[in-house]
């Protein structure tokens, strides 16, 4: 008998389950908190909890399957680690465009002649003597590194070129944009690149903590990865090439979902720490996003589920609105709630709330801690960074003693936006612990917190609330409010009617007046069409009120809170090659092979080589990661033009996909 392991990683919580493959059931399920920098312990103890309650012997299961949300996250919330950015043949101007520049953070850039044009012939050679000059001035802390040159789909070579002087001289991670995409727009290809190597390290430990610890158990079973279309790689794929697991968490819910619900059309809404993500489900099946991921501010060349992803979840930050009347904002960065804090560390937050408390004034640090993340101290640090960085070596610390002068926050946040450090503070999940709505952490702390935090003043001069219990009530009610804007907006935007301005509709008057269904001279009336799925641990404690307000009917499964590491082990291995044929003019085609550009005389001869060379590629990725019955879909897009009443070739696009199950078998 045959098991499936699936193993969920989220910024709060690990989730792990058990299937039975024969009988399609779940058999257990654990969880056990996110342990960062060290996530073999909070991947250890899901997996283990999950199998001791399940009864499994290690050797019984069979395939272990991985999905993730911390890609997402480090997105959403602009961490990640430090790369260079080496651009091939392309303007200074060109770094402006598809947010290029904003992703770069201020990493720097190593500009170069060369690349190649729409025929894949080099149009300068590149000078690597001067390759070799900049990346030995680059500043020490650089985690990867990001090449990307002009037509790199269309000839590959000087891309290749530089990966290849980069590996041997640093030895540190190189991302070509040419590996990530197939289509043409160098500055969003290289915007792709650049993520996926800030990427690299991050994904990197997280499947190295499953991989040891599935050998340290005695687990012998292949490890997949759930890619962020739902498909499965393999583990290898998915360090090479994290990028493609960004919205990996939310794919795998969405097949949860629809395995625990049976339900065909709904919105899937899952709530986690970090972020809110909201897909359609038509006929049992996600929409793939015709654009390319978008995750936070960043539209990438990703294939992955229609997703609309939101930086509101259990754990966002809760921010006062400035104006007379006050009023609260949830997201999008991430917090680590206050009353998790004090189960690890409750002398330091207590006495530092108890001193706060008993001033009558709100504290000047919010009541706030600085949490470091790291095993070994990062390198590469300006000087305010790295004195802030000494301070916080021995543990968490009140802001107000981590940071002692006002030129010394900017360095704080950006070891926050590095992922160096965590910043502690009021959350829902500490709002919840006020409300008993949950008590897995220390409520007597999340209590003080949030007295204290009701001790802030709104614009006239009132307290924002008048004890924790008010302001935990209105926080709880804003995520509800908050949660009703995105699942309104996305479904607007998914609409048949094809809305204008989602967003705007989302907030107008007449929805508002809709969903309370209001009677006077005019009455309204509006709700979804279709049932809400609400998946994630904290959605039984305020999906239901969203329900309400929605007018519309709440799906809570039994294992919500585990629907992603479900969704992980149902999934599919789909591996895909995408190749161009192109022509310079009469009997003259390029097929544009995945190593080098090749010339043929014959248009079929080019595609049919093109086909074979795509075919052997998609085939031979889907083996490697475990599946024998492989399935081929190819189609051609054919581009031509009648002239004189003869057809003219323009070029062809070629796409194989290559699916399958990966092989289930003990050993």
């Amino acid at each position: 008998m045959a098991y499936l392991l699936g193993v969920d990683t989220g910024g709060t919580y690990t989730d792990a389950v058990i299937i039975d493959e024969a009988s399609e059931t779940v058999i257990a399920s654990a969880k056990s908190l996110t342990t960062r920098p060290d996530l073999n312990l909070g991947v250890g103890r899901a997996i283990d909890n999950a199998i001791a309650l399940s009864g499994v012997a290690p050797d019984q299961v069979a395939m272990v399957s991985l999905s993730t949300t911390l890609a997402t996250n480090a997105l959403v919330e602009g961490q990640g680690g430090r790369v260079a950015l080496v651009f091939i043949g392309f303007d200074e101007s060109e770094l402006n465009r598809a947010g290029l520049i904003d992703a770069l953070k201020g990493d720097p850039v190593i500009q170069m002649s060369g690349g190649h044009n729409h025929a894949g012939s080099e149009v300068s050679p590149l000078d690597l003597a001067r390759l070799d000059t900049e990346l030995a001035a680059l500043p020490k802390g650089i985690t990867g590194y990001a090449v990307a040159a002009s037509f790199a789909t269309r000839n590959p070579a000087h891309e290749i070129a530089v990966r290849d002087i980069i590996r041997a001289k640093t030895g540190k991670p190189v991302t070509c944009s040419h590996e990530l995409s197939n289509a043409l727009g160098g500055p969003k290809r290289a915007l792709t690149a650049v993520l996926n190597a800030r990427l690299i390290g991050m994904i990197a430990r997280l499947i190295g903590a499953c991989e040891d610890h599935l050998a340290k158990i005695g687990i012998r079973a292949r490890l997949m990865v759930v890619r962020g279309d739902g498909a499965l790689v393999s583990a290898d794929v998915a360090r090479e090439k994290p990028i493609e697991t960004i919205l990996s968490g939310p794919a795998a819910s969405i097949a949860g979902a629809q395995w625990l619900t049976g339900e065909t059309d709904a919105l899937v809404s899952d709530i986690g720490g970090t972020t809110t993500d909201i897909c359609l489900l038509r006929d049992g099946r996600p929409m793939i996003d015709p654009q390319g991921a978008r995750v936070g501010p960043y539209r990438t060349m990703v294939e992955a589920v229609a997703m609309r992803t939101w930086g509101l979840g259990g754990d966002s930050e809760v921010h006062v609105v400035e104006g007379l009347h006050g009023g609260l904002r949830l997201g999008p960065r991430r917090l680590m709630p206050i009353s998790l804090l004090a189960t690890d560390h409750p002398t330091l937050v207590h006495k530092a709330l108890d001193q706060a408390l008993a001033t009558d004034l709100p504290a000047e640090d919010g009541g706030r801690f600085a949490v470091p993340l790291w095993k070994t101290p990062p390198e590469g640090l300006d000087p305010r960074e790295q004195t802030v960085a000494d301070r916080l070596n021995d543990g968490p610390l009140r802001i107000g003693d981590a940071v002692r002068t006002r030129m010394e926050n900017p360095a704080l946040m950006r070891l926050v936006g590095r992922g160096h450090v965590m910043i502690a503070g009021v959350t829902p999940s500490d709002a919840s612990h006020v409300l008993g709505r949950v008590s897995a952490w220390d409520s007597l702390a999340a209590e003080k917190a949030l007295t204290l935090f009701a001790r802030r003043r709104k614009g006239n001069g009132d307290r924002i609330a008048a004890d924790a219990g008010q302001i935990a009530q209105a926080i709880i009610d804003q995520l509800t409010a908050q949660t009703v804007d995105c699942l309104l907006e996305s479904a607007f935007a998914e609409d048949d009617l094809d809305w204008d301005a989602p967003a705007d509709l989302a907030q107008h008057p007449l929805t508002k007046a809709g969903l309370a269904q209001h009677r006077g001279v005019i009455q309204t009336q509006l709700s979804l069409g279709v049932p809400v799925i609400g998946l994630g641990a904290s959605a039984p404690s305020y999906y239901g009120a969203v329900g309400e307000r929605l007018n519309t009917r709440m799906v809570l499964p039994e294992y919500a809170g585990v629907a992603n590491a479900i969704g992980a082990v149902v999934g599919q291995v789909s591996m895909q090659a995408h190749g161009t044929v192109t022509s310079g003019g009469a009997g003259v085609f390029v097929a544009h092979m995945p190593d080098m550009p090749q010339r043929f005389v014959d248009r079929d001869e080019a595609l049919n080589a093109l086909e074979v060379a795509l075919v052997q590629s998609a085939t031979a990725r889907a083996q490697a990661a475990g599946v024998q019955e492989v399935r081929l879909t190819v189609t051609r897009d054919m581009k031509e033009v009648e002239i004189e009443g003869q057809p003219m070739f323009i070029e062809a696009e070629i796409h194989v996909r290559a699916q399958g199950r990966p092989r289930i078998a003990i050993g």
